[in-house]
C-alpha cells in the first residue's frame, strides 16, 4: 500500500533531538540502510530527493548528490590547474561516494550512485527513468527556460558525452541495466508523491 495517506499528514519538526533520530532508526526497522537514486537528465531525480528529506532527515539521515561530492572534493583536493576529468581524480571520488553509503543512512543522487553500489545488499538503489521523451524535453524547457530544440540538443549531448566518458572509465557497461537496481521507476507514468510512495514503501518505511 502506497504511503499516500501518511505523506499528505507528515510534519517535519526540526526540533527533534539526535537522541530521538537513533531511537527511531532502531525501532522503525528498515529494510535498507542507504538509498541511491540514479538515472538520466530530467526523470525526477531531485524531486525524489528532496520529497524524502521530510520523511528521513528527522530520522537522522544524511542527503547529499554527485553534483555536491564533486564541489567538495574539488575544494578539498583539486588545485586549481588540475584536470577534473583525470581517471585518477574519478576513482577518487568514486571511492569517496562508496565510504559514503559504507557510513550507512545515506541518501546520495547521481547518475552512478546505483552502479557503484550495486553489490551493496544493504543499498536500495533506485533508478528513475522516464520512457516519454516529450516529457523529458518539456521537463528541461520549463526548468531551463530554453526552445524545444535548444532542450533536445541538451538531452542528447548530455547523455551521450556522460556514457562515452563512463564507458572510457569503467568499461562497456549498460550503467542503467535495471539488474542493477532494486527498484525501476518510471516518472511519465509515476507522479512525484507516488514515486515517493513507491520508494518508501520498499525501505518498509511506515509513518505514524
Amino acid at each position: 500500500m502506497i504511503l499516500l495517506n501518511y505523506l499528505d499528514k507528515i510534519i517535519y519538526d526540526p526540533s527533534t533531538n539526535a537522541q530521538d533520530h537513533s531511537e527511531l532508526n532502531r525501532t522503525m526497522n528498515l529494510k535498507f540502510k542507504n538509498i541511491t537514486i540514479s538515472g538520466g537528465v530530467s526523470t525526477g531525480k531531485n524531486t525524489l530527493l528532496d520529497n524524502l528529506k521530510p520523511h528521513l532527515e528527522p530520522q537522522g539521515w544524511k542527503f547529499t548528490s554527485g553534483g555536491q561530492i564533486l564541489r567538495d572534493f574539488a575544494k578539498e583536493y583539486v588545485q586549481p590547474s588540475a584536470n577534473l576529468a583525470d581517471k585518477k581524480i574519478h576513482n577518487m571520488i568514486d571511492e569517496r561516494t562508496v565510504k559514503l553509503l559504507k557510513n550507512g543512512h545515506y541518501i546520495i543522487e547521481a547518475w552512478l550512485a546505483g552502479f557503484f553500489a550495486r553489490n551493496m545488499e544493504n543499498t536500495l538503489r533506485v533508478l528513475l527513468v522516464c520512457k516519454d521523451n516529450a516529457v523529458k524535453i518539456d521537463r528541461v524547457v520549463n526548468r531551463d527556460k530554453i526552445s524545444v530544440d535548444m532542450a533536445k540538443i541538451y538531452i542528447k549531448e548530455r547523455e551521450e558525452i556522460n556514457f562515452s566518458e563512463w564507458r572510457k572509465y569503467y568499461g562497456n557497461y549498460n550503467f542503467f541495466d535495471p539488474k542493477y537496481y532494486r527498484l525501476v521507476i518510471d516518472t511519465y507514468t509515476s507522479g512525484p508523491m507516488e514515486t515517493l510512495g513507491k520508494v518508501l514503501d520498499k525501505l518498509r518505511f511506515r509513518g505514524k
